[in-house]
């Protein structure tokens, strides 16, 4: 691929990112898109040749970090250090795809009508792999015995909440928009949190 064309693909999956999450699936065109990025939407239909397609693009701009966030969890021995790292990765995702991130958000809330099986099945995979982990630290010891579901969702929960629910963190904050110090006061504080509370200890390798 060449520079330029992966330059312009980028541009118009950014701007549509913004168009997806702030007026959902239905209601954006194409050439909403276009306009936004100053690109003749013919150029658009050039490198997307439908709006399910660049919908798919967006999608994967925040649901393949999502799915390599969780490396650390299937190959990290040390429960303490694989659930820091999964933590920032996690807060990372929100920090740099925010739009992307809230229309995933969008997608489920909405039932996940639009989402491409093959995302589902690769999320759901992933799902279950984080479950079991977790189940397997608290049989070892490495972990009270803690719902290993509702800890993914309270991981979710507290990680994601910061692109879908930023607006409302921005204010509350009193900042236009949060800082590379913001993030990284959230990582330490999550993850101080969930090791704490859940009782996470290190295996010692």
């Amino acid at each position: 691929m060449t520079r330029i064309r992966q330059k312009n693909q980028q541009l118009i999956i950014e701007v549509a990112s913004e168009q997806f999450a702030l007026q959902g699936y239905a209601a954006t065109k194409m050439v909403d898109i276009a306009k936004a990025a100053d690109i003749a939407k013919a150029n658009v239909f050039y490198y997307f040749s439908s709006k399910d397609k660049l919908y798919y693009a967006v999608l994967q701009t925040v649901t393949q970090p999502l799915l390599e966030a969780s490396r650390p969890i299937e190959e990290l021995t040390d429960p303490v250090e694989a659930l820091s790292q999964y933590i920032q990765a996690k807060l990372r995702i929100s920090q740099e795809h925010p739009y992307a991130s809230k229309v995933f958000a969008n997608e489920v809330m909405s039932g996940a009508k639009v989402l491409p099986e093959d995302i589902a099945q690769e999320l759901f995979k992933q799902s279950q792999m984080i479950i079991d982990k977790f189940a397997t630290w608290s049989q070892q010891g490495l972990m009270d015995d803690v719902p290993p579901h509702h800890l993914m969702f309270s991981i979710w929960a507290a990680t994601q909440t910061y692109a879908d629910f930023g607006w409302q963190i921005c204010n509350v904050m009193q900042k236009d928009q949060l800082d590379d110090n913001d993030y990284r006061q959230a990582a330490e504080f999550l993850t101080q949190l969930i090791i704490k509370g859940c009782g996470v200890k290190s295996n010692g390798h």
